[in-house]
C-alpha cells in the first residue's frame, strides 16, 4: 500500500462511525454515512477507487447492491467507465443472468442484465464492505458467465475477522482484492 493510500485510509477510517448493538445486540455496525456526507473524504474515496480501476485495467465497474451502488457509480464517472448494477433477484427488467449463493442461514440470489457485460470487458467489482465474501463470490461467477474477465475486487472496508478474503481467494483466480481499510 502506498503512502498516499495509507493517508487516504486514515481519513476514511476517521469518518466511519461505530454503532454498537446495531442491528442487533452484540454487533458493532460500521456506519459509512458520515464519510459520504464529507465531500473531502468521499472525493478521496472515489479518486482512490478510480485509480485502482485504472491500475488493474478495468473497462467496466460492477457495483453490488445496495451500498456498492453509492460507491461504484461515482467511481465509474470519475474513471470514464460504464457502471453495471448487480442486484437482488427480481429487481431488474428484461433478460438477466442469476447466481445463487449461500448465506449463514439459507440462500440468496443476485442478477445482472445479460447484455451489460460481454467478452472483452475487464470488470472491477466495487462494494462498501467485504464481510463473509458470499455476494462478491457470486458476482465473480456472474461476470465470468457473461463472458467478461474479472479485473479485481475493491472494497472500502474488509471485516478481517469474518474471513471473507479466504473464501473469495479461489473465486478471484489470481485477480486482486483491494481493501482500503481492514478492521
Amino acid at each position: 500500500m502506498t503512502a498516499e493510500i495509507q493517508d487516504t485510509a486514515g481519513l476514511l477510517l476517521s469518518r466511519i462511525r461505530d454503532v454498537p448493538d446495531y442491528p442487533k445486540p452484540g454487533v458493532l455496525f460500521k456506519d459509512i454515512t458520515p464519510l459520504l456526507a464529507d465531500p473531502v473524504a468521499f472525493t478521496a474515496l472515489t479518486d482512490t477507487l478510480a485509480t485502482l480501476c485504472a491500475t488493474h485495467g478495468a473497462t467496466k465497474i460492477v457495483g453490488l447492491e445496495a451500498r456498492g451502488f453509492i460507491l461504484a457509480a461515482p467511481v465509474a464517472v470519475r474513471a470514464g467507465l460504464g457502471f453495471v448494477p448487480v442486484r437482488k433477484a427480481g429487481k431488474l427488467p428484461g433478460a438477466t443472468l442469476k447466481q445463487a449463493y449461500e448465506l449463514e442461514y439459507g440462500t440468496a440470489e443476485i442478477e445482472v442484465h445479460a447484455e451489460d457485460l460481454a467478452a472483452g470487458d475487464r470488470v472491477m467489482v466495487i462494494d462498501d464492505v467485504l464481510a463473509t465474501g458470499g455476494t462478491a463470490e457470486a458476482s465473480l461467477e456472474l461476470i465470468r458467465r457473461a463472458g467478461a474477465e474479472v479485473a479485481g475486487v475493491a472494497v472500502l472496508m474488509e471485516l478481517g475477522f469474518l474471513a471473507g478474503r479466504a473464501r473469495l481467494e479461489p473465486a478471484l483466480r489470481g485477480a486482486p482484492l483491494e481493501a482500503l481499510i481492514t478492521v
